[in-house]
């Protein structure tokens, strides 16, 4: 029974990743560069649920920013900003016992870690203004995964909770 659990969440984890890695490139013209909406980042609010999806994120950032155009930096700092990103989101599940306030409280992350590292990163690689360049993938990320994916989350909550998390029969309302 333990091996056909493992294989399951190893499936779920390379389908996750995948999954981002593709939506990302797919999209490639509005997923790199200092005013993104890389709808793939719809995905880090997984985290949310079970932390479980730590790792396909990431591995899913990391392919995706293997294939882009932004080279070894964004490989390093544009995953760390996507790890750093949804341990939080997971840490924030865990202390607001998954509420929806907890939610929007959560995607607040990805905004304020991308747009700090990789405005950083985007201002070192190509001489963009510092400020301005965190406060657009800030925007980017803030528009994707507050405005859009908290309103699709909590729906996806109160109608199929049992999508959202690998271990767990229900999820808190």
């Amino acid at each position: 029974m333990q091996k056909n659990f493992s294989t399951k969440r190893l499936v779920t984890v390379a389908l996750v990743a995948a999954l981002y890695a593709v939506l990302t490139v797919a999209l490639a013209p509005i997923s790199y560069g200092n005013l993104q909406f890389r709808v793939s980042e719809l995905m880090v609010l997984l985290a949310f649920f079970d932390p479980f999806y730590i790792g396909g994120l990431t591995l899913g950032c990391f392919i995706a920013n293997l294939l882009g155009p932004n080279g070894i930096m964004d490989i390093i700092f544009g995953t760390l900003a996507t790890f750093i990103s949804v341990t939080a989101i997971s840490l924030t599940a865990r202390y607001s016992k998954g509420s929806k306030i907890g939610l929007c409280i959560a995607s607040i992350w990805p905004t304020l870690f991308n747009g700090l590292i990789i405005g950083w990163m985007l201002n070192y690689l190509f001489k963009l203004p510092l400020i301005l360049t965190m406060l657009e993938v800030g925007f980017g990320e803030f528009v994707v995964v507050s405005i859009v994916g908290v309103p699709l989350f909590v729906f996806i909550m109160q109608k199929y909770p049992h999508l959202l998390s690998m271990h767990k029969k229900t999820l808190a309302k």
